[in-house]
C-alpha cells in the first residue's frame, strides 16, 4: 500500500521553515526559525522546557498557527491547511490510544476512518514492524507502557505520513525501557524510511537516535549538527553545557603557530587546535569534556605534549562502575570534572593533590564573551 492509495497524495520532499515566529502577547516562544529537515532523516529538536520546541512542532502538525512564516513540505506549502488535511501525524508522551478497542481496531482506526475497506494486510504488517502481532486481540490496559507506545507508533504509521512527529514519546517510561525503544524507534525509522521529527529535552535521546539535533535555546536555534559534531564542537558554553558536561576554563590567547594555539589559564600555558578554536584572540573559554582529562600524582607521569594543570587537590570522588568521577579543585576555586574507566588504576581519595592533563587535541575554544554557567541551569530543568 503507497502512500498515493491511502491519502491520495504523492510522495513529498524535505520539511522546510521559513521565518517561523510564534508570539503570544509580548513574549516570543519561537523566533524567526528558519530550518530545513531532509526527508527521510531523524531529526530531533532538543532543549529544555520553555525553549519553544513543542511549540515548533505544533506549528508542523497544524495544532498551532504561527504568529509569522511559512511552513512547506516538499513543493506544498501547508501553512494554513486544517491538520487533518497534512500529511502529517503525531505521536504523543501519553499514547492517546482508545482504551474501547482491541490493538487491531487500534492501528487499523486511521484507514478506516479514511474509507479503507480491506485494512487486514496494512494492519498486520504495521503490527508486525513493531513486533506485537501476537497481541492484537488484546486491550490498550493489558499491554505494557512499552507495548502502548508502539502501537501508537504503528498507528500513526500506517497513515503512511509524509512526516512524523514525536512529541517527548518516550517521556513516561522508566529509563532501562527508554533506552530499548530508543533503539527500536531508530530501527523503525529506517525501516520505513519516513521523517521522523522527535522532541526531546533528554539530550542522551537525542544524540542515540538522531542523525541531525537542533539545540533550541529562548526560540531560537543556537547549533544545528550531527550528534558527534555538537559533541566534540560545541559552538557556545550553553551547547557545551547543555549536551554532556563540560570543563570550562577562562584563558588568554598568547599566539598561534602552525595550527595550534598556545593560551595561558591557572598562571600555566596550555594548548588549542586552531580549528577546534571559535576566537584565537584576546580572551577565549578553554573546554574540555571530563572523560577527556585523567589525573595524576605526580608531573612526570604526565605524557608528553599534553596539557597539565598542576595544584589541584581532590575533593569529591564517586565510584560508579564502569566509571570514577572526580571533582577537582584548583588554587583559584575552580572546580574541574574528571571521568575515568575504572581501568584498575587506583582510585584517588579526597584531599589528594593531583596534576589534571589531557591531550590538547580534545579541547575546543569559545568565544571568551559568553556566560560559563550557560546551558548549565537549563539542563538541570530538562532533567528535573
Amino acid at each position: 500500500m503507497s502512500s498515493h492509495d491511502v491519502l491520495g497524495r504523492t510522495e513529498g520532499g524535505d520539511l522546510r521553515l521559513v521565518g517561523l515566529t510564534k508570539r503570544y502577547g509580548s513574549f516570543t516562544a519561537v523566533d524567526d526559525l528558519s530550518l530545513t529537515i531532509p526527508q527521510g532523516s531523524f531529526f530531533a529538536l532538543l532543549g529544555a522546557s520553555g525553549c519553544g520546541k513543542t511549540t515548533t512542532l505544533r506549528m508542523i502538525s497544524g495544532l498551532e498557527d504561527p504568529t509569522i512564516g511559512q511552513i512547506h513540505l516538499g513543493d506544498q506549502e501547508v501553512t494554513d491547511l486544517k491538520p487533518y488535511r497534512r500529511p502529517v501525524n503525531t505521536v504523543f508522551q501519553n499514547y492517546a490510544l482508545f482504551p474501547h478497542l482491541d490493538i487491531y481496531e487500534n492501528v487499523a482506526f486511521g484507514l478506516r476512518r479514511r474509507g479503507v475497506k480491506d485494512v487486514k494486510t496494512a494492519v498486520v504488517d504495521m503490527l508486525n514492524l513493531v513486533e506485537l502481532g501476537h497481541l492484537a486481540k488484546r486491550k490498550p490496559t493489558q499491554l505494557s507502557g512499552g507495548q502502548q507506545q508502539r502501537i501508537a507508533l504503528a498507528r500513526a504509521l500506517i497513515n503512511q505520513p509524509q512526516v512524523l512527529l514525536l512529541d517527548e514519546p518516550l517521556g513516561a517510561l522508566d529509563l532501562k525501557l527508554r533506552r530499548q525503544m530508543q533503539i527500536e524507534l531508530k530501527r523503525i525509522q529506517t525501516e520505513v524510511g519516513l521523517t521522523f521529527v522527535h522532541v526531546t529535552h533528554d539530550q542522551e535521546e537525542a544524540m542515540t537516535m538522531a542523525d541531525t539535533i537542533a539545540v533550541m535555546n529562548h526560540g531560537r536555534i543556537e547549533q544545528l549538527g550531527s550528534p558527534a559534531e555538537l559533541y566534540e564542537n560545541p559552538a557556545t558554553t550553553f551547547v557545551a553545557n547543555f549536551l554532556g558536561q563540560s570543563n570550562l576554563i577562562q584563558a588568554a590567547v598568547e599566539g598561534e603557530t602552525d595550527g595550534v594555539v598556545t593560551v595561558s589559564a591557572h598562571g600555566q600555558q596550555l594548548k588549542l587546535d586552531a580549528k577546534r578554536c571559535r576566537s584565537t584572540s584576546g580572551k577565549i573559554i578553554l573546554g574540555v569534556r571530563p572523560e577527556k582529562v585523567q589525573i595524576a600524582t605526580d608531573r612526570a607521569d604526565v605524557p608528553a605534549g599534553f596539557n597539565a594543570l598542576t595544584g589541584g587537590k581532590v575533593v569529591d570522588t564517586s565510584f560508579i562502575g564502569v566509571s570514577t568521577q572526580y571533582l577537582v579543585q584548583m588554587p583559584s576555586g575552580e572546580e574541574l570534572s574528571v571521568f575515568e574507566q575504572n581501568t584498575g588504576r587506583t582510585i584517588q581519595r579526597p584531599g589528594t593533590e593531583v596534576v589534571v592533563y589531557w591531550d590538547p587535541s580534545q579541547g575546543f575554544g569559545l568565544e571568551g564573551t559568553q556566560d560559563i554557567e550557560a546551558g548549565a541551569d537549563a539542563d538541570e530543568e530538562a532533567a528535573a
